[in-house]
């Protein structure tokens, strides 16, 4: 074991720092490509859906210019899973969401494994904050109300603008289109003030 450990240790050794370097940056290049691909599949690829903001408390000013956001989806009561074993503390679950007469999709039932929806309903899939904490002798179970994050809840703006929109947030004025994946995954799309397009998320 210690002779073939000294032998790897050995082997790098004789490699230039150079190539060392340069293998490390193709490989946070990869790495990001596949990130940026990812998102760009999201986008291209994912179903439209509408959410209604919420005002919330400040933005942390100490992570650059950005608008914190909260959506009537992010606060909803468990349903059927109330009292019921969670795998985690903080599951993954899946939100099945459905547009009301105004267009905005809320949440019509969650659940911990995928479940098959019929247009023009969507699956969105997201990790519970809180609200998986119920259960007796301390193991996780699911509370009557969760608490649900999905990946959209920051979104950056041009310098000096997200005081702006983050008064408009509070007054209720922000509505994000989300591109939602089948398998769940979601990104912000763009930001809407008053109903008009302000921000357009690029592919690349």
């Amino acid at each position: 074991m210690i002779s073939a450990a000294a032998s790897f240790a050995e082997f790098f050794g004789r490699i230039p720092k150079a190539v060392l370097f340069g293998a490390a940056v193709l490989v946070q290049i990869a790495l990001l490509a596949v990130m940026v691909f990812d998102r760009v599949q999201i986008l291209r690829d994912g179903t439209d859906v509408t959410l209604r903001t919420r005002p919330i408390d400040p933005r942390d000013l100490l992570r650059g210019d950005y608008v914190v956001l909260g959506y009537d989806i992010s606060e909803l009561p468990s349903g059927a899973l109330k009292n019921q074993p969670a795998p985690s503390y903080h599951p993954t679950v899946f939100v099945k969401l459905a547009p009301n007469r105004d267009g905005f999709h809320e949440a019509v039932s969650v659940h911990t494994e995928p479940v098959a929806v019929a247009s023009p309903e969507v699956l969105i899939r997201g990790r519970v904050a809180y609200g998986a904490s119920c259960g007796a002798s301390g193991k996780p179970a699911f509370c009557d109300k969760l608490r649900v994050r999905y990946n959209l809840e920051s979104y950056f703006v041009p310098e000096g603008e997200g005081k702006k929109l983050e008064e408009a947030r509070n007054a209720q004025k922000v509505t994000v289109v989300a591109a939602v994946t089948p398998s769940g995954r979601a990104a912000i799309k763009r930001l809407l003030l008053d109903g008009q397009p302000v921000y357009e998320e690029p592919w690349f």
